[in-house]
């Protein structure tokens, strides 16, 4: 079996204090990775995933800032910069679901901050780490998008144009880096079970509306969200570059056409 190995790599995870990017944050500590986990405020949280990680014997440190701010993200690179010398992973994976209302029930400064943080923060991010990476020659950016990249969602008009915004975002960064020695990935979780969608999976009416989306009839785990993370940014997928993995338990092969068209 061929492990994957992120020994003396360092990498900052943006919204790595719950759900999804805990998961991702212990995966790369595990692989062996240097992980900054970053929040946004209240940073309790995050020191219990650091605190999780050193106990494991990983290395790991707390870092935080508003991602919407790109002011706020220059001092968070300044800061990872002080602590670890530098960066090789970004996992841009903080994001907001936004207010459910249709276009025009909405609210224009929702909608904006909606992109502000799922489409700009990345934005910054990867304008922050890029000196460090192409003086390297080498490092990777993934960014998380969601199957809602591809599928439209009714109410979430910022969110799907953001998620869509960041798969493009992802592509033409990574031709533009290609021959600098950096990779740029997206990855597209689908339902996946994690405290912010807990109303869904605890409730068995919904959950067995949402399963009946999933091919394979079930949500994903975290970890399952962490595991390819960590492949992605390892030298075991050294030619993948400007495209998005969907993981997502194939809701995008549309399971009710299994009955025909």
């Amino acid at each position: 079996m061929i492990a994957i190995d992120l020994t003396g790599r360092r990498a900052l995870v943006t919204g790595a204090s719950g759900g999804l990017g805990r998961a991702m944050a212990e995966a790369l500590a595990e692989a062996g990775a240097q992980v900054a986990v970053h929040y946004r405020k209240g940073s309790e949280a995050a020191e219990a995933v650091v605190a999780g990680i050193r106990a494991r014997g990983g290395k790991a440190q707390a870092f935080g800032a508003d991602i919407a701010d790109p002011q706020a993200v220059a001092a968070l690179f300044t800061a990872v910069e002080a602590a670890f010398g530098g960066i090789d992973i970004l996992v841009n994976n903080a994001g907001i679901d936004g207010v459910r209302a249709p276009v025009g029930d909405d609210d224009p400064r929702r909608w904006e901050q909606v992109l502000a943080v799922d489409l700009i923060g990345p934005y910054s991010c990867a304008r922050q780490a890029l000196p460090h990476l192409v003086k390297a020659g080498k490092g990777v950016i993934i960014n998380i998008t969601s199957v809602h990249e591809f599928i439209p969602w009714e109410g979430y008009s910022a969110y799907t144009s953001a998620k869509a915004g960041l798969s493009m975002f992802t592509k033409t960064l990574a031709q533009e880096t290609a021959d600098k020695g950096i990779r740029v990935v997206a990855v597209a979780p689908g339902a996946i079970q994690t405290p912010i969608n807990e109303t869904v999976w605890s409730d068995p009416d919904a959950l067995k509306d949402l399963d009946h989306k999933i091919s394979m009839g079930r949500l994903g785990r975290p970890e399952e969200i962490a595991s390819v993370i960590a492949f992605l940014a390892s030298d075991l997928a050294s030619y993948i570059t400007g495209t998005t993995l969907a993981v997502d338990g194939g809701m995008l092969i549309y399971p009710d056409f299994r009955a025909g068209g």
